[in-house]
């Protein structure tokens, strides 16, 4: 069976989770708790195709990575509460397009880090984003709160980057063993962080906020992702 091509899967992925947004603005609990929630689900998806598959986590293999697992699925948590954040304070599509910034930013790091070459290519998408970030925030800018959902949005662009740039140091870890290990990681960060806060509140949510819920963590998450 041909495999399916990994820039079309990314294409596909990115629209899907560009639509993200209008969903999460219906679902009406806090932005750790719709984090922790999104990552139940997609862990709890991924756990049933591990098992339907048969897919053991080679665990004594990768053991030496766990740490950069770990850490990555911190980094994840972290960076969906600020996106989630950043669409209460401003337009849908001016907190993607401050996350969007993400790729930029892994730009810029990965000659220093991986020594990787900065190509024209990318050199000339890096300009163009940064140019399409600036032009967006002021235009669409129109008090205090927009700007606090500019900088949330590149808030959760910084740490979106970690996770890209520790996933480029895992080597021995599958892509969707890595998937659900940082899933059980960004569970662990968020549990404790959710219930020091404003606790658990899904009795609030009416039959619109479990649909969007259900979307938003097992498509937008666990079959995005």
């Amino acid at each position: 069976m041909k495999k399916a091509d990994p820039r079309l899967m990314l294409i596909m992925s990115m629209t899907v989770f560009g639509t993200l947004g209008l969903f999460v603005r219906n679902i009406p609990v806090s932005s750790g708790e719709l984090a922790l929630y999104r990552a139940v689900l997609a862990a709890l998806l991924i756990g049933v195709y591990l098992l339907v598959s048969r897919q053991k986590i080679p665990f004594a293999r990768i053991k030496k990575e766990v740490p950069l697992l770990l850490l990555s699925g911190a980094a994840m948590g972290v960076n969906w509460i600020l996106l989630f954040e950043a669409y209460r304070y401003t337009s849908v599509s001016v907190a993607t397009l401050s996350y969007y910034f993400a790729p930029v930013i892994v730009t810029l790091v990965c000659p220093i880090l991986f020594h990787e070459k900065l190509t024209g290519k990318k050199f000339l998408c890096f300009v163009m984003s940064t140019l399409l970030e600036v032009i967006t925030g002021i235009g669409d800018t129109r008090g205090s709160d927009d700007l606090k959902g500019i900088l949330f949005g590149l808030g959760a662009a910084v740490f979106y980057a970690t996770v890209i740039l520790l996933n480029k140091s895992i080597h021995q870890v599958e892509g969707i063993h890595r998937t659900f290990l940082q899933f059980l990681s960004a569970i662990v960060v968020l549990i404790p962080y959710v219930l020091s806060t404003n606790g658990i509140t899904l009795s609030s949510l009416n039959a619109v906020g479990w649909v969007n819920l259900l979307i938003v963590g097992l498509v937008h998450t666990g079959i995005t992702y």
